[in-house]
């Protein structure tokens, strides 16, 4: 395409509904399971990371076979099914009479949340690759701008009742889709399009696809554990706080608000210029490091006006996927993008798999009736450890490349 703006717009809009979607819900999820036979808030943090972990568990299998059919029949026809599927999820969410009715959805939403695999290979297919770090950056700066506008709306939906912001949320999405319909043009030529394999799509078979580009194993394993780690605020978040400060929906809104605006400007107006400056892997490097840093310090926040100044910080950890993304996806062929972005999808979910369950376990441990310490921040200090795990692989991976003779850089 000669004009790329135009295409990016949508899935600039696509991910940002998607943002609000989700983000809309969080500052009420601890009130509607509460109301809906959680006995604490150890119990419904519980309930939550294994709501997180269905729809892991469904984007994990689903992630390669959504990419997959993306190389085959194009990216817009799978976009516009998730997103109607998408829509239908919010809906049944906001009518679920239990919570068995709330593990359901998750699973439908798991199917139709891997809509960001297409998305992606969406812009990498009218992104040439020198400019992609920050085609990525822009189109993920979408997820801070969604959340900015989805927990300010949660939080004041709320005080209608747990379960209005569903939807809302249910809404967004099926105007999105109505909007695709009409403006989502097809960004992959038939004559680049491969056959379908179940092979391909295999999400057991991650590893053997990404053996094919070394470099992106080490790549893709990096934001794995990276999104393990992330999964602290999401999982935990919402719990965290009322555990700890006893904050209103109204008020685990305003700080997501204050994440998603540093996160928003994070995105849009650093990734360019420092990848330009520094590289991906080093910006990539320096994203890791602020999230060791803005863990450590929730865990052991004093006061609740300190955590609005740990929000910059932590805002600075937005600049790892882009410059993450732009590497890996540099280092494939353009009729393998989609496979890529369904291979880094499946090992995100086994990160969103594992991430919710070890960290909201973690916290209702930590925060339940029969604890010897009762330490809220015990989910930030595990998630800080992993994040510094990912910036010591990425380091040595670096280190590694820098010390070879350009002619062995092939990998």
């Amino acid at each position: 395409m000669a004009n790329t703006r135009n295409p990016l717009i949508f899935i600039f809009i696509t991910r940002i509904i998607d943002a609000i979607g989700f983000g809309i819900v969080m500052p009420v999820l601890p009130k509607l399971l509460l109301s809906m036979g959680a006995t604490d808030v150890a119990s419904a943090t519980r309930i939550g990371g294994l709501l997180l972990v269905t729809y892991a568990i469904l984007q994990f299998f689903c992630g390669p076979v959504i990419g997959n059919l993306s190389d085959r029949y194009g990216r817009r026809p799978v976009i516009l099914i998730s997103l109607f599927a998408y829509g239908f999820d919010y809906m049944l969410t906001g009518f679920a009479p239990t919570i068995a009715w709330l593990f359901l959805g998750r699973a439908v939403a798991g199917i139709a949340g891997a809509v960001y695999v297409p998305a992606n290979a969406f812009v990498a297919d009218v992104t040439p690759p020198e400019k992609r770090a920050r085609a990525f950056g822009i189109v993920s700066a979408a997820f801070g701008l969604g959340f900015i506008i989805g927990p300010g709306i949660g939080g004041l939906l709320g005080e209608l009742g747990p379960r209005a912001p569903f939807f809302a949320a249910g809404g967004l999405a099926i105007l999105n889709f109505l909007f695709g319909m009409f403006v989502l043009p097809e960004s992959l030529p038939v004559e680049r399009r491969r056959a379908f394999s179940w092979g391909r799509a295999n999400p057991l078979k991650v590893v053997e696809s990404l053996n094919k580009y070394p470099s992106v194993l080490v790549y893709a394993l990096v934001v794995t554990a990276f999104m393990l780690a992330t999964n602290v605020y999401p999982s935990t978040w919402a719990f965290f706080t009322s555990a700890k400060f006893e904050w209103s929906s109204g008020m685990i809104g305003l700080s997501l608000v204050a994440t998603g605006t540093g996160m928003a400007l994070v995105q849009a107006g650093l990734i360019g210029p420092a990848v330009k400056k520094f590289g991906e892997a080093r910006t990539a490097l320096f994203g890791l490091s602020m999230a060791c840093a803005a863990g450590l310090a929730y865990a052991f926040v004093p006061t609740a006006w300190v955590i609005f100044l740990i929000i910059p910080i932590g805002s600075f950890q937005a600049l790892a996927i882009p410059a993450l993304n732009a590497l890996m996806s540099k280092s494939v062929p353009p009729t393998a993008q989609g496979e890529l972005q369904g291979c880094v999808a499946s090992l995100m979910s086994v990160a969103n798999i594992a991430g919710p369950f070890v960290m909201t376990q973690t916290m209702a441990y930590f925060t339940g009736p029969n604890t010897l310490v009762h330490f809220p921040g015990a989910a930030f200090i595990v998630a800080a450890s992993i994040n510094l795990t990912a910036m010591l692989m990425l380091a040595s991976r670096v280190s590694r490349v820098a010390s070879r003779p350009v002619a062995m850089e092939s990998d």
